[in-house]
C-alpha cells in the first residue's frame, strides 16, 4: 500500500485575464513547488496544472515543460514537455496538463519548476490570459 508525503499548490493567477502577458519564444517561470519527499527512493510525484491563452490565429502553437531541481530554465533538467495546438478564441480557453516523476532520486526535498513558452508565430497574438496554476503530490509506492 501506498504512502502520502505531500502536497503543494503554486498559482501565479486565480482569475481569467491575468498575468494578461504576451507569450514569448523564451520559456517563463509560472509555478514552483518543492515537495517534502522524505528521502524515499520509491516514489511516485504527480504534477498537474493548468493555464488560460487567448489567441486569434489558426494553428499557433505554446509548450508547457516541467523540470526537476530548480526555478532556472535548463533543457538539461526537463521531465516533461507538452506541445499544444491553440483553439482560435478571442478570450481565454483553459489547458490542462498532468505528468509524473517515476525517476525522482531520493532526496528530503524534491523542487519542481512549470515553464511556458510559445512558438515563433504565437509571440504576435498569444496572450497567457490565466488562471495559471500547478500542484503536485507525492507518494511513496508500495514495496
Amino acid at each position: 500500500m501506498g504512502r502520502f508525503l505531500d502536497l503543494r499548490s503554486s498559482m501565479n493567477s486565480s482569475i481569467t485575464g491575468a498575468p494578461n502577458t504576451p507569450l514569448t519564444t523564451t520559456p517563463v517561470l509560472f509555478g514552483v513547488i518543492g515537495l517534502q519527499t522524505d528521502n524515499v527512493a520509491n516514489k511516485v510525484i504527480t504534477l498537474t496544472g493548468m493555464v488560460g491563452i487567448s489567441d486569434p490565429i489558426v494553428g499557433n502553437t505554446f509548450t508547457i515543460q516541467i523540470l526537476r531541481g530548480t526555478t532556472t530554465y535548463s533543457p538539461a533538467n526537463v521531465i516533461y514537455t507538452a506541445t499544444l495546438g491553440v483553439r482560435v478564441s478571442l478570450f481565454s480557453d483553459i489547458y490542462t496538463f498532468t505528468a509524473q516523476d517515476l525517476l525522482a532520486p531520493a532526496a528530503a526535498e524534491t523542487i519542481y519548476s512549470a515553464f511556458i513558452f510559445g512558438g515563433p508565430l504565437i509571440v504576435l497574438s498569444g496572450v497567457r490570459t490565466g488562471p495559471e496554476v500547478f500542484w503536485g503530490i507525492a507518494s511513496q509506492g508500495a514495496p
